[in-house]
C-alpha cells in the first residue's frame, strides 16, 4: 500500500487525535463511523511508516486502542491477526503493549462457544509472543501481555495452550521460569498468581502441575532480598485469593514462612512480610477445617515469640506481629486459640493495648483487641467459650490492677482520652467488649465514658464520627436488653441518653441555626 501524502496524514493524526482523547466513551457507532473515513489499512499503513510526524505513533496507538475496545472494533479484530504478529514482534514498546491489549479486545469479545479465538491464537503462534513480551517487555508491556494470557485461560482450548500436556514443551510455565532472569522469573510467578485467581478449577490445573512449588523454591532461598520481597508481595496476593487456603495448606509454604519468622538472621522487612502473610492465611474462614492445628499454632507460636522479643520496641516488625495476631483474631476459632490458657498469646495484645510508651503498637494492638473480642464479627459469634472468656476477663482486669487506673473501665477511659485514631480503635475496643455483661457494667459505671460516647461534637471525621456512634449503639443495645440492668434508676437514665445519642445518628448533630440578620456600614469611595 502506497504510504500516505503529507497532508493526508496530518488530516489522518488530527482525526485519530480527536477520537483517541475525545473524553466521553467511544460506541461502536462512532468507531464505524472513524472507520469509514479511515479504513484500518490506513491507519496501520501510516503506523508502519515510520514517518517523521511528532507523535505519529503515540496517537495512532491510542486511536487503535479505543478502536479495538468497542465490540465492532474487536468484530475486525480476526481480519488483520497478521499485523497483531507483527505488533507483538515490534521493536516499539507501546506498539506491543496495543497489540497485547488487542488480543485481550479479542478474547474478550469473542464467543466462547466457538473455538475461532483460540484457533487464531495457535495459528498465529500468539501465545509464544505473548510469553516474549512477558518476559522481555517494559512493566506496561507486561502487565497487558498477563492480562491476555488470563483472558486466553478462560477458554477450554486455551487451558491447553498455557498448560500444555507434553511439560517438555518450551512454553511450558516451569521450563520458562528455568531459564528467566530473576525479572522474568517474577514475571511468569506473577502470571501463575495471576492465573490462580480465575477459578478454583484452574487453580487446581496450577496445583497438579506443581506450579506453587516455584513459589517455595524462591521463597526458601533469602539469599536475594530483593527477589525473595518480590515474591513474598505475590504470595500476599495469592493468599488473598478465596479459594486459595485449600491448596496452600497442601504444600510447605506457610512451614517456610513460620521458619523465616523465627530466623533472627533473615532481614526485618522479610520477617514482617511472612508474619503478615501468615496471619492472612489463618484469618481465612476455612483455615482451621483445612489447616493441620500443629502447623496453624506453630504459626501463633512464630508471630507471638516476635512479639514477645519486640515488645519494648516500637518497631514496624512489632506493629506488623500485632496486626497478624488482630488478623487471627478475626474468626471465632482464631480468638479462642489466642486466649486459650495454654497458649493465651492475646496477653501480649492487651499488654500493648494499654501501654501509652510507643503510639504506633498500641494503636496497632487497640484495633488488633477489638478483633479479638469481635467487634467485625456477627452477633452470635462475638462471644467465644467459657476458657476464652474467662481468660479475657482475666486479662483486662489483671492489667488493669497492674496500672493506676486500678479497673477496666479507667483503663478503657484512659485510651478514649487519647488522639483522634487512638479514640478510634478504643471505639472498636468497647463495641465488642460490651457483648459481656461484666464490661457491660465496667463502662456504665463510668460517667466520663458515656460523657464520650454520646457526644455528638468530639469527632470530627467520618470513620471517628461512624465509630463513636457504633460504639455507642452497642452500649445501647446491650443495655436495653439487660432487663436487670435497666432496672437500675441510674441505669435507665444512662439507657435514655443512649437511646437519644443513637436516634440522632452518627454524623455531627447540631441544632439548625436560626438566620441571622447581619447588619454592615456601607463602603465609603
Amino acid at each position: 500500500m502506497e504510504e500516505f501524502a503529507v497532508e493526508d496524514t496530518a488530516q489522518l493524526m488530527e482525526a485519530a487525535s480527536d477520537f483517541a482523547y475525545y473524553p466521553g466513551v467511544q460506541n461502536d457507532a462512532s468507531a464505524k463511523e472513524f472507520l469509514d473515513r479511515f479504513p484500518l489499512p490506513v491507519i496501520i499503513n501510516a503506523l508502519q511508516s515510520k514517518a517523521d510526524v511528532r507523535n505519529l505513533e503515540e496517537t495512532l496507538v491510542a486511536c487503535l486502542e479505543r478502536i479495538f475496545g468497542t465490540k465492532y472494533g474487536a468484530s475486525l479484530i480476526p481480519q488483520y491477526m497478521s499485523f497483531v504478529k507483527v505488533g507483538l514482534l515490534a521493536d516499539s514498546q507501546i506498539v506491543r503493549c496495543l497489540a497485547c491489549k488487542t488480543v485481550s479486545f479479542l478474547l474478550e469479545n469473542a464467543d466462547k462457544s466457538t473455538s475461532i479465538a483460540s484457533r487464531l491464537v495457535i495459528e498465529y503462534d500468539i501465545y509464544q509472543l505473548l510469553l516474549d513480551c512477558l518476559i522481555n517487555g517494559n512493566e506496561q508491556v507486561a502487565a497487558a501481555s498477563m492480562d491476555a494470557i488470563k483472558n486466553l485461560a478462560t477458554y477450554p482450548r486455551g487451558m491447553d495452550i498455557i498448560f500444555p500436556a507434553n511439560g517438555d514443551e518450551v512454553t511450558q510455565l516451569r521450563n520458562l521460569a528455568s531459564h528467566c532472569s530473576s525479572l522474568g522469573r517474577v514475571r511468569v510467578l506473577a502470571l501463575i498468581v495471576k492465573l490462580f485467581s480465575i477459578s478454583s478449577s484452574v487453580a487446581s490445573t496450577i496445583f497438579n502441575s506443581n506450579l506453587l512449588s516455584l513459589l517455595e523454591e524462591e521463597i526458601h532461598n533469602t539469599n536475594d532480598m530483593l527477589m525473595t520481597l518480590s515474591v513474598l508481595e505475590l504470595l500476599y496476593e495469592l493468599v488473598e485469593i478465596p479459594h486459595a487456603t485449600g491448596f496452600l495448606s497442601r504444600t510447605t509454604l506457610l512451614q517456610i514462612l513460620i521458619s523465616m519468622i523465627g530466623n533472627i538472621s533473615v532481614q526485618p522487612i522479610l520477617r514482617s512480610r511472612a508474619i503478615m502473610i501468615s496471619g492472612r492465611i489463618l484469618s481465612k474462614e476455612n483455615t482451621f477445617m483445612v489447616i493441620h492445628e500443629s502447623a496453624i499454632k506453630a504459626a501463633v507460636s512464630a508471630i507471638s515469640g516476635r512479639l514477645e522479643s519486640l515488645k519494648d520496641q516500637d518497631t514496624d516488625e512489632c506493629e506488623t506481629a500485632l496486626e497478624a495476631l488482630g488478623q487471627i483474631g478475626l474468626s471465632l476459632q482464631g480468638a479462642e486459640l489466642l486466649l486459650s490458657n495454654s497458649s493465651c498469646v492475646a496477653k501480649h495484645v492487651v499488654d500493648v493495648a494499654f501501654d501509652h510508651n510507643g503510639r504506633t503498637k498500641q494503636l496497632a494492638a487497640l484495633h488488633s483487641l477489638g478483633n479479638i473480642v469481635g467487634e467485625s464479627r456477627p452477633d452470635e459469634s462475638i462471644i467465644l467459650n467459657d476458657e476464652a472468656e474467662e481468660s479475657l476477663r482475666h486479662l483486662i482486669n489483671e492489667t488493669a490492677s497492674k496500672s493506676l487506673k486500678l479497673t477496666p473501665s479507667g483503663l478503657l477511659l484512659s485510651v478514649l482520652q487519647q488522639d483522634a485514631e487512638i479514640r478510634l480503635a478504643a471505639y472498636r475496643l468497647i463495641t465488642g467488649l460490651v457483648a459481656r455483661s461484666w464490661c457491660l457494667i465496667e463502662i456504665c459505671s463510668k460517667q466520663e465514658i458515656i460523657k464520650i460516647v454520646i457526644d455528638p461534637h468530639i469527632e470530627t471525621k467520618k470513620k471517628g464520627m461512624e465509630a463513636r456512634y457504633n460504639c455507642c449503639r452497642a452500649i445501647h443495645k446491650y443495655l436495653s436488653t439487660a432487663n436487670k440492668l435497666v432496672s437500675d434508676p441510674v441505669l435507665a437514665g444512662i439507657a435514655s441518653k443512649l437511646q437519644e445519642a443513637v436516634r440522632r445518628g452518627p454524623y455531627l448533630a447540631l441544632e439548625r441555626a436560626e438566620a441571622q440578620l447581619v447588619v454592615v456600614t456601607a463602603e465609603r469611595f
